[in-house]
């Protein structure tokens, strides 16, 4: 940790640049979202087309975390180095390049590896979230953070019913074909409209252990996104998921030694970089286990489903994201007063009101109803518990800690959605649909213990938030003034007293 704050004092601030960089980024973050949700309704369509299993399509998805979650980590610590706009802009390119020839793909192996390369993606939010904190003044970094954690939920909203209305119309490559020019203008823009950044680190990218890295997430995120397709007790899935956790102990040892480690545990045993990491682990399987069991329910017969098509089930979910962006907003304009903290667990606990709420309803009304509050809450929790990073962290070292963030967001979402698809296929009835001979669907109980699953994953949120240390409120902010820019006392840099400062500080 440091003791430069990253960002500039209100008589250096360039509003009009800063609203300009802040606009090119939520518009990224949104297209990146966008792109990828976009395919999920495509996947039987896919699978018709190069006339592959449902397990074998599930790569498609799969193989895209994989790569950006291996990826997320280097690309983040090259940012550190070599600038984080420079690392965007050439991310983006590739990014550009993998999108355009996905839609052309002539066969599956060819959209698999193009899908890898476009996992690269992942690696542009968390460059994007460091390259804000510089432009805004320390009391301004709460509601920028919070629009571009507003816009996940927007691409969240946007990406599967308009996704399913184009695949339905037009066919799955036509859904590429029309982000290309949007990922390359953003890509364009981004070149020559954004500033470096004003911070770097002069040090190495830690190759070995990067590898190493890389490759036991990628076994673990792989194991993860298979069990669903191939069951939890495949010998491919276990040895995945095992392998992956046992690299992961020669690479501690090996980072221990390391200067630069790419895996910091010192960083990673603060307890403003471990509780924010915990957390958003714990949000991303709640709500990818959510969101989820909503669509199954939308989607299956009734009884225990409301029976609606492909388009209308991704409008039915528009509620629980679009939520995110109402209440993010009012997130930002709130945490410099509340705190980090009581902001959070009110949002964590919104949360588990609503998905309790959500395991009794009984009509689609009611359900988009308990969605739309548990949504909110999830965005006054990840607007306002990101700032625990952001103002805590050395900017020479954020790029990468907030990579490692988005490793553990993205660990989160794989494992919730196993978990649903594993509840709602082991408690089924069966269902006769127009005529057809009886088939099993996941049972009423199915959904309420998926819900209930959800709320107590956020009720452990609520139990791991006062751990952290407080970086804003009104008594926090008046004790931790920044003076000049790029100084402030030493409480700000380094929350966690007593611990002795680590590379680069």
């Amino acid at each position: 940790m440091g003791d430069n704050s990253g960002a500039p004092s209100r008589q250096q601030f360039d509003r009009k640049y800063a609203n300009t960089a802040l606009i090119l980024l939520a518009a990224m973050v949104v297209m990146v979202l966008y792109v990828e949700g976009m395919l999920t309704p495509s996947l039987p369509a896919i699978s018709r087309d190069f006339n592959v299993t449902s397990a074998q399509v599930s790569l498609v998805l799969a193989l895209y975390l994989v790569s950006g979650t291996a990826l997320a980590p280097i690309l983040g610590k090259m940012g550190d180095i070599y600038g984080k706009k420079r690392v965007l802009t050439y991310v983006l390119i590739v990014y550009s390049a993998a999108v355009t020839t996905t839609g052309f793909s002539p066969n599956f192996p060819f959209m698999l590896a193009s899908r890898m390369v476009q996992g690269c993606g992942l690696g542009v939010m968390p460059l994007a979230m460091t390259l804000i904190r510089e432009e805004f003044p320390r009391d301004l970094i709460p509601r920028s953070q919070a629009i571009i954690s507003a816009m996940f939920g927007v691409g969240a909203a946007v990406s599967i019913p308009i996704g399913a209305y184009v695949s339905n119309q037009y066919g799955w490559q036509f859904t590429y074909h029309t982000a290309v020019p949007v990922v390359i203008l953003i890509t364009i823009l981004v070149t020559y409209r954004l500033r470096e950044s004003r911070y770097s680190r002069k040090s190495k990218v830690d190759y070995v252990g990067a590898g190493m890295l890389a490759g036991a997430l990628a076994m673990v995120v792989l194991g993860l996104s298979l069990a669903p397709s191939l069951g939890w007790t495949s010998p491919v899935v276990l040895v995945l998921i095992v392998l992956g956790i046992v690299v992961i102990f020669p690479l501690a040892l090996y980072e221990r030694s390391s200067r630069e480690p790419i895996l910091n545990l010192k960083l990673l045993r603060e307890r403003n970089v471990l509780v924010p990491n915990l957390v958003v682990l714990a949000t991303g399987l709640g709500m990818f286990l959510a969101m989820q069991t909503m669509a199954f329910r939308f989607e299956s017969p009734s009884p225990s489903g409301y029976g609606f098509d492909i388009f209308v089930t991704g409008l039915s979910i528009v509620p629980f994201a679009g939520a995110q962006l109402v209440f993010a907003p009012i997130a930002g304009a709130l945490v410099t007063r509340t705190g980090v903290k009581p902001l959070s667990m009110v949002g964590a606990a919104m949360s588990v009101a609503a998905f309790l709420a959500a395991a009794f309803t009984t009509t689609p009304t009611q359900l988009y109803v308990a969605e739309f509050f548990a949504g909110g809450g999830l965005s006054f929790l990840n607007a306002s518990v990101i700032n625990l990073l952001i103002l805590t962290v050395d900017p020479r070292e954020l790029a990468l800690v907030t990579s490692m963030n988005t490793v553990f967001r993205t660990l989160g979402s794989s494992i919730g959605a196993p978990i649903s698809g594993t509840i709602l296929a082991s408690y089924t009835v069966n269902i006769q649909v127009d005529g057809l001979p009886a088939l099993a669907f996941p049972s009423g109980f199915a959904y309420q213990l998926c819900f209930y699953v959800a709320s107590a994953v956020f009720a452990m949120v609520v139990i791991i938030l006062p751990f952290a240390l407080e970086v804003l409120g009104e008594k926090t902010q008046a004790r931790l003034q920044p003076d000049v820019f790029g100084e402030q006392p030493p409480d700000v840099g380094r929350l966690d007293r007593g611990r002795e400062p680590g590379p680069g500080s």
